[in-house]
């Protein structure tokens, strides 16, 4: 970091990826530390040591103070992380002065808590204690656990649609299920632990979702106009059922507010869709499959005059980022059980294929993965001029 780089930083003041602080003393090891545990299970970040944290002056570390703060940080990320850390330091010079840049990165043994076991997480510019919510988030973003497996309290075999379920393992296995099977059966496909349903089980098999799985649903608003006024809508659902019900309700809710053009179609024709249906199925599907379980809200499939938006719960799972999915790059799924049946019950082709192939067919949809707010948002544009360009693209998806 040169000294150009490190002002335009103390400039931009504090976030939650840059903290301050205008002296480092032995008795600071508990904050410092917590610090680094809550960067560690963010995004990582910057601790810029020798600039005031209320004023944004650069104060500047002597040769000795540097070298103290040096064998304090590195004692503390060893002795009062766990699981330790590796950070990295480098001096940089400004008006003459020194300032010592700490890096801590991204954990990738997350989750991190100071020496009394108490995890922290970042919020803006402090920190704060890791919810359990967000501790079950935090295992899971690095494979440790996964929401899909977890039983259902108060669920039991008569919460599947067991026929539903046979349905699937004949067409699948192309053999049919013996009854005195079906526990064995569900058990390892990891579908029932403990005589209970997993998530994964009720997700795409269950009969009884509104009630066991209450927030687990897309709720559909269709607005007047292209402004979010609470309470001033056309018409609103709230889309329950397995995962299979939800996709085709809310496809076909969605299909019937969309305007639809004659494209050179006979005039008594119904025509087709402003927006393409595979490219609203493809959506709607990765939205189903890839959002996170572990936060306990509804899909948002929000309908404007011109815009759909469908923002999901979680952020972007293991590390991936929107130029990612664009250039249709897959990682392993948060829930890799449902992933491993989409194909056989939905029209599913993974979150980086079915995103690229949306977006050759229409490309004005649009990304945003926020990752201090949690969650995933698509916006598909509506525009009747664009029609003319797409035209002969929308036609070949429904040949």
């Amino acid at each position: 970091m040169n000294t150009v780089e490190l002002l335009n930083l103390v400039n931009g003041g504090e976030s939650s990826l840059i903290q301050f602080k205008r002296e480092i003393r032995a008795k600071q090891s508990g904050d410092i530390a917590a610090e680094m545990v809550a960067m560690s299970n963010f995004e990582g970040g910057l601790i810029i040591i020798g600039v005031d944290d209320k004023t944004g002056d650069v104060i500047g570390l002597n040769f000795k103070e540097i070298e103290t703060v040096n064998n304090l940080l590195f004692n503390w990320a060893s002795n009062n992380i766990k699981p330790a850390i590796t950070i990295f330091t480098e001096t940089v010079p400004v008006e003459q002065k020194n300032v010592l840049v700490i890096t801590v990165p991204k954990g990738i043994d997350k989750p991190y808590c100071d020496k009394d076991m108490v995890f922290w997480i970042k919020s803006a510019a402090n920190k704060r204690r890791v919810s359990p919510e967000e501790l079950r988030r935090l295992y899971q973003s690095v494979g440790k656990l996964y929401a899909e497996r977890q039983p259902i309290e108060d669920s039991s075999i008569v919460d599947l649609d067991t026929q539903l379920f046979k349905n699937f393992y004949q067409a699948r296995y192309q053999e049919p299920v013996n009854e005195l099977e079906l526990n064995r059966l569900l058990e390892n496909l990891r579908l029932i632990k403990n005589n209970k349903l997993t998530l994964a089980a009720a997700l795409l098999f269950g009969n009884n979702n509104q009630i066991i799985l209450p927030e687990f649903h897309i709720s559909v608003i269709w607005f007047w106009g292209n402004e979010f006024i609470t309470g001033e809508y056309r018409s609103s659902r709230e889309l329950t059922g397995h995962l299979n019900r939800q996709f085709e309700d809310a496809l076909n809710f969605t299909l019937s507010t969309l305007r639809h053009v004659q494209a050179g179609r006979d005039f008594n024709s119904i025509g087709i869709p402003e927006i393409p249906k595979i490219v609203l199925a493809e959506l709607i599907v990765n939205a189903l499959i890839h959002r996170d379980y572990f936060i306990n809200d509804s899909i948002k499939l929000f309908i404007f005059d011109n815009r759909i938006e469908i923002k999901s719960p979680g952020k972007l799972p293991n590390g991936l980022s929107v130029e990612d999915i664009k250039r249709g790059i897959q990682r392993r799924s948060r829930n890799v059980v449902l992933t491993s049946f989409a194909n056989d019950i939905l029209p599913y082709r993974g979150i980086g294929s079915g995103i690229l192939k949306s977006l050759q067919l229409y490309p004005r949809i649009h990304f945003e993965n926020n990752i201090a707010g949690e969650f995933f948002k698509v916006t598909i544009e509506r525009e009747l001029e664009s029609h003319r360009q797409h035209e002969s693209i929308i036609l070949s998806t429904t040949d």
